[in-house]
């Protein structure tokens, strides 16, 4: 192992850690050095795994940890600005967030403000960017093999029971959450730019169906970009009982590409090449449980990091790049505020629900001060 090896802390040790941890451990230039769960049982577990020392107070491993230069923020989602922003102010250290990154835009600007005077780095997770087919379908619109593009179209299908929202407090509340489209869908709502460009405007509906929640577990939107292409959205966890798909499609004006599966890692049309469809398709299923939709994208994510450190490559999804997915995920919940009529995503207005504070589920995944 190189000697100038980063290391990286795990924070919140819920599904998604165990991605990270594989990752890493799989990633030349970067090892893991700790994880850190309120919950013992859960942050023992990874211990026991991968051979780190745990803790249930991050603080402390901190203060143990010197060497640590990277935490992964995988708490709640409406933690991730608190406690993004001391892990960066108090001790230091640069920060991976998980999606949705954070909140609300106004967290995220902050957040990049005090990480430039602290001359720290934030790493936003988007790990569906790196999947073959999504990879291949980029390229493909870059080199105009589909031409411009006319209509663009998300269509997620997964399924969330009311256990699901059940398995912790923060889960389904507007303030810590979001629905179907902030914490399941968000992926798919930074593909439509990723692949598409900028979305101007957009109409949405949102429905709560299928689960006692707060937050919407179906919505269905159109969108309007900047190129004068129109998109459709429908995401739903309503769906039952499984998950069944998640796909992105594209007309172009010389073609069709389409990205299936259980979470778009099938390239499943492409009409300029129809033999790139197996060559840009991967398997998840073999990962075990409910893995298959986080997919193998945090590992080139983490090589990316190792890049950054080492090399001085400068990380693929810059801060205006995860501002703008933000902002338009924002739009769509401030369209359903106005009964879906039309809004501009380039807008400083801010949804009234998302990431709205509540200190009663915060106190609930706080580190208590000591001393």
């Amino acid at each position: 192992m190189r000697t100038n090896t980063v290391k990286v802390a795990l924070v919140g040790c819920g599904r998604i850690a165990g991605h990270h941890a594989r990752s890493i451990v799989a990633t030349d230039g970067v090892q893991l050095a700790a994880v850190c769960d309120l919950a013992e049982d859960k942050a023992l577990a990874y211990s026991n795994e991968f051979g780190v020392p745990s803790y249930t107070d991050y603080r402390r491993m901190l203060a143990e940890h010197p060497e640590i230069s990277v935490v992964a923020v995988i708490t709640p989602s409406g933690m991730h600005s608190e406690h993004g922003l001391e892990m960066m102010e108090r001790f230091g250290k640069h920060i991976i967030l998980e999606k949705p990154t954070m909140m609300r835009p106004e967290q995220l600007v902050h957040a990049w403000g005090v990480a430039d005077r602290l001359n720290l780095s934030i790493f936003p997770v988007f790990q569906n960017r790196h999947n073959k087919a999504v990879t291949r379908v980029r390229q493909a619109l870059a080199a105009g093999e589909l031409g411009e593009i006319r209509i663009m179209s998300v269509r997620v299908r997964w399924c969330r029971p009311q256990r699901y929202y059940d398995l912790a407090p923060w889960r389904g509340t507007f303030s810590h959450d979001g629905g179907a489209l902030t914490n399941q869908g968000i992926h798919h709502v930074d593909l439509l730019r990723h692949l598409g460009g900028e979305v101007d405007q957009v109409s949405a509906t949102m429905r709560t169906l299928g689960a006692d929640i707060e937050v919407e577990d179906t919505v269905v939107a159109t969108m309007r970009y900047r190129s004068q292409a129109v998109g459709v959205l429908e995401v739903t966890t309503a769906a039952r009982p499984d998950d069944f798909e998640a796909s992105i499609s594209i007309v172009g004006e010389k073609g069709l590409a389409q990205i299936g599966g259980i979470a778009v890692n099938e390239l499943q049309v492409f009409t300029p090449d129809p033999a790139a469809c197996a060559a840009n398709s991967e398997d998840f299923k073999s990962f075990e449980g409910n893995g298959a939709v986080y997919g193998f994208g945090h590992s080139q994510m983490y090589r990316d990091i190792a890049a950054h450190f080492h090399q001085g490559k400068a990380y693929p999804v810059s801060r205006e790049d995860c501002l703008g997915t933000l902002k338009l995920l924002h739009a769509f919940y401030r369209s359903d505020e106005a009964a879906g009529g039309w809004v501009d995503v380039d807008s400083p207005e801010q949804s009234t629900r998302l990431g709205r504070p509540d200190d009663a589920i915060s106190n609930l995944y706080r580190t208590p001060l000591h001393g």
